[in-house]
């Protein structure tokens, strides 16, 4: 009696629908990878690169796809990390003003070598104190 219910399961067996191969590309992946080149003449005016990944969310992100989750357009995700990046870029520019306001002062070590005697006066006054002492 089993054998017959068995032969029955497979002589009714169908191939497959649209559903079981759109559910096996799904969980599976698919990709479709083409190149199309328009030449005239043998010189080569248009290449077009073209890949396709047909797969599931799940699947997706498994492989490490996930650009939906940061596209400004598709989640709230993106927004606040938006705003972090201007957040950043102003703090980045006020440092940069910082600096360069920094390096356009002269620092107190400089100062202080300009305060001196220039190199000649401090020699000049040696000299003259060594004849002084003859």
């Amino acid at each position: 009696m089993q054998l017959s219910s068995e032969r029955t399961s497979l002589i009714t067996a169908r191939p497959p629908g649209l559903v079981d191969v759109l559910d096996r590309i799904l969980d599976k992946g698919l990709v479709i990878a083409g190149d199309i080149k328009v030449s005239l003449a043998n010189v080569e005016l248009l290449t077009l690169q073209i890949r396709l990944l047909v797969c599931s969310i799940d699947k997706a992100e498994q492989i490490g796809l996930n650009w939906w989750r940061y596209d400004t357009n598709l989640t709230t995700r993106a927004e606040r990390a938006e705003a972090e990046n201007v957040e950043l870029r102003e703090r980045l520019a006020e440092l940069e003003r910082e600096v360069r306001h920094l390096s356009a002062a002269p620092p107190e070590a400089q100062a202080r070598g300009r305060r001196a005697k220039p190199a000649r006066q401090r020699g000049a006054s040696k000299r003259t104190s060594k004849k002084s002492r003859q």
